[in-house]
């Protein structure tokens, strides 16, 4: 999530190196749309989180996200943690400060998905934080997917929230039918959310 001390430097070379039409290897960039993007859970979960692959290589996918020495990932994988955030992984030469990655921000309802804004350094998910200043820690080995052994910072957000934003996804069947658990979850993340209030001073 949020990086503390992120150096400026590093985000303008993030958005320099981009490209609009094709990448250094000659390989065009997976296309990516509204519709690209739909219920979390119909992905595939992997230790929490959910992977998928838009150029067809769930395969390939799977085999490094279930690889205890980590790997780069093919292209056109997709990683998801809460469905309102989603990383897509372009060919090499796409952007190489972020490990080809693009990261999206997406706006979700029963009608389905809208890509808020996508793109590189410039991405803040709805919890304030930047994505690529928190994929930018995690170890080489793990092409800048975060857990919680990967060297990240920790985000705000508790395994319960996190899978309470997963089941209540509106996008999904059944999202509308929420569980004590969930509901309690997602009380909780709105308590972390919402502005702190300055301490009242006494008058003197």
């Amino acid at each position: 999530m949020k990086m503390r001390g992120f150096a400026p430097a590093l985000i303008v070379l993030a958005l320099a190196v981009t490209s609009d039409a094709s990448v250094a290897s000659g390989s065009k960039p997976v296309p990516v749309t509204d519709k690209s993007f739909g219920c979390i859970s119909n992905l595939h979960p992997v230790r929490g989180f959910f992977v998928g692959n838009l150029a067809g290589n769930l395969a390939g996918t799977l085999k490094v996200a279930n690889s205890p020495n980590g790997g780069v990932y093919p292209v056109g994988s997709v990683i998801q943690l809460v469905p309102t955030e989603v990383m897509v992984k372009q060919p090499k030469g796409f952007n190489e400060i972020t490990h080809d990655w693009e990261f999206f921000e997406l706006n979700v309802s029963k009608e389905g998905t809208t890509i808020n804004k996508r793109g590189f350094a410039e991405v803040v998910n709805r919890f304030g934080g930047n994505c690529f200043g928190c994929h930018l820690k995690a170890e080489a080995k793990w092409d800048f997917i975060c857990e919680t052994s990967h060297g990240c910072d920790p985000i705000p957000l508790t395994e319960p929230m996190l899978k309470a934003l997963q089941h209540t996804d509106p996008r999904c069947a059944g999202s509308d039918k929420v569980s004590a658990e969930d509901a309690e979850s997602l009380e909780q993340l709105q308590e972390v959310l919402s502005p702190k209030k300055p301490a009242d001073q006494k008058s003197t």
